[in-house]
């Protein structure tokens, strides 16, 4: 099927900068087969019009839950360590059946409906969200949270995780990581087996990285290090590796970070929300360590709304840094988009707009009160937008909403599902 979206203002990344003008785009099967120039033999079978639009590339959440998404509102004004061992991880054990199944197709549901076409998911269900991904029609890499202490190679969720990364080779749209959950979840052999193996399946890792205060001083009460000196002792960032959060990190962690390539995941919302402090990402971003954005799980956030992330990333450090050249529009719109393209290592694939590269597109509405007047749009898209302006998605060169009616997935029958689902674990208490 031949799609052209005519005639749009345009994000396109061309000789290192993003530039915004008219133009059109052909899309054939999965890819962007013309920008402008119309492909011989090419069939118009779908126009869309684009006045008063702005084609962006899919935003990219970096590091997500997406099963927790019925936990949101559910464990708030809470420590780190209470929110995690005495609220989330009890609700986790409840889950049965088809939950995370549900609860994944919730978050991809607020996700589509804010302009995100691909998203990184720590998950202890694996099997759930790629049959959620499937029939939703995103992009996602997806990785199983382990934790343990020994190297022991039957353990029984490494190779369930072995299994399910089996399991989901059956769709382009889906790649997968290894997950070791965090270094206060997992001791240094265990981490190392992790590295091992994913050294021998060549995939990457995707660990959480010096969130909280309390982590990073009990790490060096007990072993007189910090998280990141422990996940490199360990051989973690042998491999590519994307860090969650690094909130609490040294100047000497920030040359770690560099020296390994790892790509950081900043998550703002969720960081402030559970006073975990503000990662010093314009020092990170100074060492060329690549930065992308993430909204962490709704348990912690309590949304999957990439633009949201944006207006906090562009805002934060300039109060915090006292100064408004901290952090450009352009560098956050880079951060949201072919950054975390690169942390994924889907750059051949999506992030920007370009020939050759999978239709992954998010069309924007401008005639709405929050992008007019239509000045500065990049800026807009950091200050202005809060992701309602999202009317189309192209995911993968299938359209997978239009006028922002979903094509892939009946939302009246997810939410039906996630308010028996709230209602069976006790989560739909009415406290006000």
């Amino acid at each position: 099927m031949g799609i052209v979206i005519k005639d749009a203002l345009t994000v396109l990344f061309e000789n290192g900068i993003d530039r915004i003008a008219k133009h059109s785009i052909y899309i054939e099967g999965e890819d962007i087969v013309g920008i402008d120039r119309k492909p011989d033999g090419f069939s118009e079978d779908k126009v869309i019009d684009g006045k008063d639009r702005l084609v962006i590339p899919g935003l990219i959440n970096a590091h997500t839950h997406t099963y927790m998404s019925m936990m949101r509102n559910c464990a708030d004004d809470l420590s780190f360590m209470d929110w995690l061992f005495k609220t989330v991880n009890p609700i986790e054990d409840r889950l049965e059946g088809d939950d995370a199944y549900w609860g994944s197709l919730l978050g991809q549901i607020e996700m589509i409906k804010s302009g995100t076409t691909c998203f990184n998911d720590q998950q202890m269900h694996i099997k759930k969200t790629t049959r959620a991904v499937k029939e939703s029609g995103m992009r996602a890499a997806i990785c199983r949270g382990l934790v343990g202490n020994e190297y022991d190679r039957s353990d029984r969720r490494l190779t369930e995780a072995l299994a399910e990364i089996e399991d989901g080779k059956d769709c382009d749209r889906l790649s997968f990581f290894f997950g070791p959950h965090a270094p206060y979840t997992c001791g240094p052999e265990y981490l190392r087996m992790c590295a091992d193996i994913a050294k021998e399946k060549n995939i990457g890792i995707h660990i959480h990285l010096s969130e909280s205060v309390t982590e990073s001083e009990n790490m060096m009460k007990d072993h007189n290090c910090t998280p990141i000196e422990y996940a490199r002792d360990a051989g973690v960032f042998e491999v590519p590796t994307i860090a969650a959060h690094c909130v609490q990190v040294t100047p000497s962690d920030i040359e770690i970070l560099k020296k390994y390539n790892v790509s950081v995941v900043t998550n703002p919302a969720s960081n402030m929300k559970l006073g975990n402090g503000f990662a010093p990402i314009p020092e990170i971003m100074a060492a060329g360590v690549n930065v992308c954005l993430g909204t962490d799980g709704a348990a912690s956030n309590n949304g999957q709304n990439i633009f949201r992330e944006m207006a906090f990333l562009s805002l934060i450090h300039k109060g915090t840094h006292k100064t408004p050249q901290c952090i450009s529009a352009k560098e956050t719109f880079a951060i949201a988009t072919r950054n975390g393209a690169k942390a994924l290592g889907l750059e051949k694939k999506t992030g920007t707009i370009e020939v050759g590269k999978k239709a992954d597109l998010a069309i924007l509405r401008l005639d709405v009160p929050s992008m007019m007047p239509n000045n500065n749009l990049l800026a807009a898209l950091c200050y202005s937008a809060n992701g309602s302006e999202t009317d189309t998605v192209i995911i993968n060169g299938k359209v997978v909403m239009e006028n922002r009616e979903i094509k892939t997935i009946d939302e009246e029958k997810v939410y039906y599902e996630i308010r028996k689902i709230c209602s069976r674990l006790g989560l739909d208490k009415k406290e006000y």
